[in-house]
């Protein structure tokens, strides 16, 4: 009955400007006094004039307390605010300036904007918003902004998420490195795992024991205490940090990077010999067979099926390590930890019955070697019942790059980290008096 009471109304009384400024952002303490267009850079935009209602006090913007007044600024400045109509808005007020026992002189705060940048917080929360949508250049050009204005809007909203997110009761996390510029430039990146809140934690740059050991400084020792699971690849810097740090949590070196680790091996084999073959005069032997050997059998298209089945009569370095690569899709499918182990320590002793160690597949020989010497993280996998996984990790770096590649790139690794936390980082915005969508 009060929405049907409010819209009738709204409709009996004629529609200003002003109306509709008091329905979606009313200030206390202050009044729209008249509206106008005027030329702001070359461009007819609508000026929205505001003052301070008669008898009220003005706020310190150092320590938030109400002070009285000392004086007015000579001039009145303008804050845009959100456009409509084609228009760009700005509110217009002459500032007071209070006398603050604490702070001394200093300029009143308004409640439609914070800091110096002359943007409205509803601006700032509106560009944010769409840029987790589109470019920040692409929102800069739709709302005839800066692309400095929408990187100060995506800073403000980052911070006050920053601010007040939650980071107790984390139950699993996954750490994982990710290369954003030429060089060997590598961040840190530690993401929540748990089911029902999948979210980037921490950015840190390089890929350094020191770069992880801020994150857990930063957690705390309490919250760290609530962590069980932890995934991670087999980078040395980052496993020695999650055993000191929290060595009570279950360390899982999962699926995805041994089966990368083993793709990579059969794929030098297969390298090292078609440049052998080559030399030999065989070179169309392996060819076009890369995917042939890395892909399931069950992705495999007709054309590369084809092809397979025809490299597999001959007897070749690159064939021995797929059919080892093949052999050892068996460990995934154990639901037990314990069969799970018997069966590595039976592949491995298998592979040194067929002289792989001994053999000239090099990198099927140093595979071997380091799951021999990670074989105790392996099985934590099965432990944890298959239920945390590095793939969920890979499929958040994946978004990494969007972001990156979105934004065109950017100069600075702080912008990147703004960037990151504003898609990923799952962070409570501030509120606004009226949502624009």
């Amino acid at each position: 009955m009060m929405e049907v009471t409010r819209l009738t109304l709204i409709k009996r009384n004629p529609m200003r400007i002003r109306t509709l400024l008091n329905d979606c952002q009313n200030f206390k303490s202050f009044v729209y006094r008249k509206e106008y267009t005027e030329l702001v850079n070359e461009k007819v935009a609508l000026i929205i004039e505001i003052e301070a209602r008669k008898n009220s006090k003005p706020i310190c913007s150092c320590c938030q307390r109400t002070c009285s007044q000392y004086d007015r600024l000579p001039s009145a400045r303008d804050d845009q605010f959100i456009p409509f109509w084609g228009y760009q808005v700005y509110f217009r007020y002459r500032r007071r300036r209070v006398s603050c026992p604490n702070c001394g002189v200093k300029v009143e705060q308004v409640p439609w904007t914070t800091g110096k940048q002359k943007l409205t917080d509803a601006l700032k929360i509106h560009l944010a918003r769409w840029a987790r949508r589109l470019s920040w250049k692409e929102v800069a050009e739709s709302f005839q902004t800066s692309w400095d204005h929408v990187y100060q809007s995506v800073k403000f909203v980052v911070a006050f998420g920053m601010e007040k997110r939650e980071l107790d009761n984390i139950n699993a996390i996954g750490v994982d490195e990710v290369q954003y510029g030429k060089g060997h430039q590598y961040i840190t990146l530690v993401y929540q795992l748990d089911n029902e809140n999948k979210r980037l934690l921490y950015v840190g740059k390089n890929r350094k024991a020191k770069t992880l050991l801020r994150f857990f400084f930063q957690l705390g020792k309490k919250r760290c205490s609530s962590i069980n699971f932890v995934c991670s690849d087999m980078w040395k810097a980052y496993l020695k940090v999650i055993k000191k740090k929290i060595p009570h949590a279950l360390h899982i070196l999962d699926r995805f990077h041994i089966v990368a680790m083993l793709n990579k091996a059969v794929d030098e084999v297969r390298r090292e010999e078609v440049k052998h073959l080559k030399s030999e005069g065989y070179d169309e032997i392996l060819t076009h067979t890369k995917y042939c050997f890395l892909k399931k059998e069950e992705n495999l298209t007709h054309k590369q099926t084809m092809k397979l089945d025809e490299v597999l009569k001959y007897d070749l370095k690159s064939v021995r390590a797929y059919l080892y690569k093949e052999s050892f899709q068996a460990f995934w499918e154990y639901q037990s930890p314990y069969w799970a182990n018997w069966f590595l320590r039976k592949w491995c002793g298998k592979a040194r019955q067929c002289n792989a160690m001994q053999s000239q597949l090099k990198p099927i020989k140093k595979f071997v070697k380091t799951v021999r010497n990670h074989q105790p993280l392996m099985m934590n996998w099965f432990k944890a019942k298959k239920q945390y996984s590095s793939g969920t990790v890979e499929g958040l770096n994946r978004k990494v790059n969007l972001v990156t590649r979105k934004a065109y790139g950017f100069r600075h690794y702080e912008t990147l980290e703004i960037a990151l936390f504003h898609t990923m980082g799952k962070l409570p915005e501030p509120k606004s008096t009226h949502s624009f969508f």
